[in-house]
């Protein structure tokens, strides 16, 4: 191996490991947001919720005029739909929300859930 290869080789595997090191403080070391999660039904917020002050497992009923049934489960710092009476299923088959702007709904029963950051930047807007 001649001297230009071995400096070439060190360069490279420099940057591999700066460049891994970037990724790293990005995703595990940057400070985490604030999630507040929000249920509504039929427009109007019948909850908020701080999940990251959630200390142990919660699980809320909601029932509306018409007898329809959703149970939500809530954890430190994440939040679902874990059963209801509608024949689709697709709010309880959505998981859980743990990040902004995450959002399950059921549509026939008109509730959602949505989890907000404490800041709400708009990243860009379209017209």
């Amino acid at each position: 191996m001649k001297k230009g290869d071995k400096i070439m080789a060190s360069i490279v595997l420099g940057m591999l490991i700066v460049s891994s090191l970037g990724v790293f403080l990005y995703r595990y070391v940057q400070p985490k947001d604030r999630l507040i999660a929000e249920v509504v039904q039929e427009d109007v917020v019948i909850q908020t919720m701080d999940l990251g002050l959630v200390e142990k497992m919660q699980t809320m009923s909601i029932v509306n005029d018409k007898e329809n049934k959703n149970v939500i489960q809530v954890e430190p710092g994440k939040i679902r739909f874990v059963d209801a009476d509608c024949p689709d299923q697709v709010c309880v088959h959505a998981g859980w929300l743990t990040k902004p702007g995450d959002v399950a709904v059921c549509l026939p029963h008109k509730i959602y859930i949505r989890v907000l950051g404490e800041k709400e930047d708009v990243d860009s807007t379209a017209y």
